[in-house]
């Protein structure tokens, strides 16, 4: 009986779905310190709320049946995406784990990493590393360092470090969780796509374009591969392969690649098949993007993408039973293409027959507020999210600090910003608030509504946060001091 609870136990936590993704060892020791004889559970709590669980914990000696009931009960917080009450039901399990199997064993790595995994999704992304961290130092001691258990902490790991804003770190760990697919699993596999993605957005963050561009190529030859006699099968990695030429900047390709996912539904299942819409929708939208040529600067193209558009709401109006939330955003859509195109009488009477629609009822109601209530970006650029040197420092880097750029602004009925003020802090990065006040000044709004009609709408605040280092603080102040005296010396 014991040996098959252990087993059950197991297999609970290997199911466990990894939920940190889509958007990412040898560095590992600058995280943690070595595992040796007791695991160190990293935990965000202050020393009082500590002492307070240790005084409301159960003193009775846990059993198994207390550890599958309470990972149960932590696999239904995170489904129900309750990360607060996750957080605590998982280390739980944790002590749980230590105190039953031992702390160098499969289910303390697992239920570390499960606890990880949480505070990842809580942002919590040093406490997140340490314990992935911990759960694969585990794994290499009971097994070896290219057994298969340890993609999955490997790539959580990763994912950490990209939230931490280290994607050069990232890289390193997801190339090796890589490596071992390959190992265990030969260099084909299709396992490896989420890793692959998860290392081409390290690529992206890193600047290097080519890179990304590589590993998107690479992901695309393995879904090719696996897809081979099933072209609708191919769809969704088609749809994820034009999203990060998107992210990549690689507009062009991203079009091709939706042309091609809907040429395959034609083919497939005729022209007028509602899973038209969503690829349609997203072709359209990638004419608000552009490939700079040179050196030079383009307006956004936005002229060819009205055909599309059109052609979505077509479809969503003349599908029997189509959702009619996917219609209004269908519709919204075209509208906000309008707003772009300053085709405002158009785009009014579209906004007018959306809140209509959405006023049928408690359950539109509440998504009509939602989607019209306020200012919405029709389309956006990307901001960095970190200094140059904060994002391709070396492996050491420990003086990584949070900056922020705050944005207050007015979107008028046109959709387009006015009355628009930055902040830096530090006030030093006055290069990172001239990024984010030009990109914010040159984007397109959906306008805020009220009554199916467009309204001047003020008071928007957009705060964006970026990594930075310690150092760069220090470095910019001196040239200051420098400027003042040559100035001072001249005068």
């Amino acid at each position: 009986m014991t040996m098959l609870r252990t087993r059950n136990f197991a297999v609970l936590l290997l199911g466990m779905p990894f939920a940190c993704f889509g958007q990412e060892a040898g560095e590992a020791e600058e995280w943690t310190d070595t595992f040796e004889q007791t695991v160190p559970v990293a935990d965000d709590v202050t020393s009082t709320e500590a002492t307070a669980t240790t005084e409301d914990a159960d003193p009775a000696p846990p059993t198994e049946d207390a550890v599958l009931s309470e990972f149960a009960r932590f696999q239904r917080l995170l489904e129900e995406k309750n990360y607060d009450e996750a957080d605590t039901s998982a280390k739980r399990v944790v002590q749980m784990s230590i105190e039953i199997y031992g702390p160098q064993s499969h289910e303390t790595a697992r239920a570390l990493n499960n606890l990880a995994i949480v505070q990842h999704n809580n942002q919590q992304y040093d406490a997140a590393i340490q314990n992935f961290t911990s759960a694969i130092e585990i794994l290499e001691i009971i097994e070896d360092r290219l057994n298969e258990q340890l993609v999955n902490p490997l790539k959580g790991l990763g994912a950490a470090q990209l939230g931490r804003g280290r994607p050069d770190l990232a890289s390193r760990t997801l190339n090796r969780a890589r490596h071992i697919t390959h190992v265990n699993e030969g260099p084909h596999n299709i396992e490896q796509v989420e890793i692959l993605e998860s290392l081409a957005e390290a690529q992206v963050r890193l600047g290097d374009i080519e890179a990304a561009r590589d590993v998107l190529d690479r992901i695309h030859i393995l879904n090719v591969r696996h897809f081979r006699d099933d072209a609708m099968g191919l769809l969704p990695s088609l749809m994820r392969r034009a999203s990060w030429q998107h992210r990549a900047g690689y507009y062009n390709d991203e079009r091709a690649t939706y042309r091609r996912a809907v040429r395959i539904i034609e083919q497939s299942a005729g022209r007028e098949d509602p899973r038209l819409v969503d690829p349609l929708l997203r072709l359209g939208r990638s004419f608000y993007f552009f490939e700079p040529v040179g050196d030079s600067m383009q307006r956004p193209i936005t002229s060819s993408g009205e055909l599309f558009f059109k052609r979505a709401v077509r479809i969503a109006e003349t599908t029997p039973d189509f959702p009619w939330l996917e219609r209004a955003t269908t519709k919204l859509a075209l509208a906000d293409y309008y707003i772009v195109a300053e085709s405002h009488n158009r785009a009014r009477r579209i906004y007018k027959e959306v809140w209509t629609d959405l006023s049928a009822g408690e359950d539109r109601i509440q998504m009509r507020d939602e989607l019209m209530g306020k200012p919405v970006p029709v389309w956006e650029e990307p901001l960095p999210n970190s200094t140059n040197a904060a994002g391709s420092g070396g492996p050491r880097v420990t003086d990584l600090k949070t900056g922020t750029i705050t944005v207050n602004y007015t979107v008028s009925a046109r959709g387009r910003v006015r009355v628009l003020e930055t902040e830096a802090n530090p006030i030093e990065f006055r290069d990172m608030q001239r990024v984010v006040h030009r990109e914010i000044r040159r984007r397109a709004f959906r306008p805020q509504l009220v009554d199916g009609a467009p309204v001047e709408s003020g008071g928007q605040v957009f705060r964006h946060e970026f990594t930075y280092r310690e150092r760069e603080i220090e470095e910019m102040r001196r040239k200051e001091e420098a400027l003042q005296t040559a100035d001072g010396k001249k005068t």
